[in-house]
């Protein structure tokens, strides 16, 4: 394959894997040997194993870090602090971005950022949606109110009741308690009912609205 080649194949996509490439006719070893050297040149940018994107010039839009999370880890959503962020629910910045999974949890550097991945169980993964981010890109991203349940239910000490006054929450507006009272009480979590029931205070608190 020849870079012009590929460019014409991958233009509008933000990252995009080997098997992408498979149509071009060439076997996959000779296609992994020549995106490695285009690499090597700087041309390509690997975040994770048979996963690349362009580097510039050559891309059309820089890949949104979400979009980014949910390719190098099949099966995870982001969430935590990273989707707190992106709805305006907390006021730091966060350089790494989160994403629970059902996988092991690991930790990824890249030229393109750092990427987290935390280990939640099975029956509670889910609460999660496709979020519109721009320049065509979409990613699966947790609601609100399951971004919130999950850091409950993955930091230690998140029972103290100044947990949350501590996370600085902002924009109560943003949240659907009846759908956060109907996750917590899914997950059969004593600790997560006891979250979901001071989140609703904080929100009734902050907006004068009972739940």
């Amino acid at each position: 394959m020849k870079w012009p080649e590929l460019l014409e194949m991958v233009a509008d996509e933000p990252v995009f894997r080997t098997g992408f490439l498979g149509a071009s006719g060439e076997s996959l070893p000779a296609l992994r040997l020549q995106l490695s050297r285009w690499v090597k040149a700087g041309k390509l940018i690997q975040p994770a194993r048979g996963l690349y994107t362009l580097a510039e010039p050559y891309r059309k839009a820089c890949p949104h870090p979400f979009v980014l999370a949910n390719a190098m880890k099949k099966g995870s959503y982001v969430s935590l602090q990273s989707a707190l962020a992106h709805y305006g629910m907390i006021p730091e910045h966060v350089p790494t971005v989160t994403s629970v999974t059902t996988q092991r949890p690991q930790r990824i550097e890249t030229p393109l950022g750092v990427f987290a991945f935390r280990r939640i169980k099975k029956d509670w993964f889910a609460g999660y949606t496709k979020v519109d981010l721009g320049n065509r890109q979409q990613a699966f991203v947790a609601t609100p109110e399951k971004a919130l349940l999950d850091l409950v239910y993955l930091t230690a000490g998140s029972d103290d009741p100044d947990f949350l006054s501590e996370l600085r929450l902002q924009n109560p507006d943003r949240l659907d308690l009846d759908a956060l009272t109907r996750l917590a009480e899914a997950a059969d979590s004593p600790k997560l009912r006891r979250a979901a029931t001071r989140i609703a205070g904080w929100v009734t608190q902050e907006t004068g609205v009972e739940p």
